[in-house]
């Protein structure tokens, strides 16, 4: 039975949509089957993956609608689309129009869950995508979540928005979902050249060592990854052999052991998601 990967930031520019599409990829390139879930009304990852957002006739959005109207899920031909080797369930604006909805819909929390619940023994991972904000949608993301992933640019005031995804996440621990794991903080767009980055990076892994998981890979910033989003790839089949594709391989494997491991071994592991803020001291950025 699948695990669902949630990936969550609440702020924007931190790599989340390519960390999902290049992690897909990694893990499908291992022989693992793959979902893939936009779950951003700003439909990045179905771009990313070349499809129009107009174009499907069946999108997360109207799964999401069909909840709300107490209608059941249709087959999963109708709205799973087939994407070299990766399953994806795409999005598209029409989603914003959802988020305001189950402002008003009772029990609309495990609206997604409901959905990907019907879909777990058809896949090994299905991995959702979420936007850029804490709202309902975010809710239902969290609600659904076996692990969250939580990408952060170790850029200056980059990860103060760590601390109130952090709250939601135990709220949500307490209240909804007791079985979520946080799997670990990727650092991504690493400038590993500079001062800056550096300072951070060691920063972030002293502010929440011990109690937030953080990866031992990182995503180093790459020029192929820019050229890979604008020709609808992943960095992995763009420029297989790019430092960032090499990354995002080593992580996906890294991210594997790790779940298997804790799956093998039924003994979830208790991390606590009251943090303190980190806020960084503005640093020399001199190469």
């Amino acid at each position: 039975m699948a695990q669902v990967i949630v990936c969550c930031a609440q702020k924007g520019g931190c790599a989340k949509t390519v960390t999902v599409h290049n992690l897909s990829t990694a893990l499908s390139q291992m022989g693992k089957k793959i979902l893939a879930v936009d779950f951003d009304a700003q439909a990045s990852l179905t771009i990313c993956f070349g499809i129009e957002p107009r174009t499907p006739s069946v999108n997360i959005a109207h799964l999401m609608d069909m909840q709300a109207q107490d209608l059941p899920t249709p087959t999963k031909e109708d709205f799973v689309l087939h994407c070299s080797g990766i399953d994806l369930i795409p999005s598209s604006s029409r989603l914003s129009a959802i988020s305001e909805m189950l402002r008003h819909e009772i029990g609309c929390e495990r609206f997604l869950s409901n959905i990907l619940n019907t879909l777990r023994n058809d896949y090994d991972y299905i991995i959702v995508d979420t936007g850029p904000k804490l709202d309902n949608l975010s809710v239902n993301a969290l609600i659904a979540a076996d692990q969250l992933l939580i990408p952060v640019n170790p850029q200056f005031l980059s990860t103060a928005g760590l601390q109130p995804l952090l709250e939601m996440i135990h709220k949500v621990r307490l209240r909804f979902n007791p079985k979520i794991q946080i799997s670990g903080i990727l650092l991504t767009m690493c400038e590993q050249r500079t001062n800056l980055c550096k300072i951070i990076s060691s920063q972030i892994r002293d502010a929440y060592s011990g109690t937030v998981p953080i990866f031992e890979n990182s995503i180093p910033m790459n020029v192929k990854v820019g050229e890979s989003v604008y020709y609808a790839q992943s960095v992995l089949d763009y420029a297989p052999t790019s430092k960032a594709a090499c990354a995002y391989k080593r992580f996906a494997v890294e991210l594997d052991q790790k779940l298997s491991l804790e799956q093998s071994t039924s003994a979830p592991a208790s991390h606590s998601t009251q943090v303190r803020v980190f806020i960084a001291k503005k640093g020399d950025d001199s190469q």
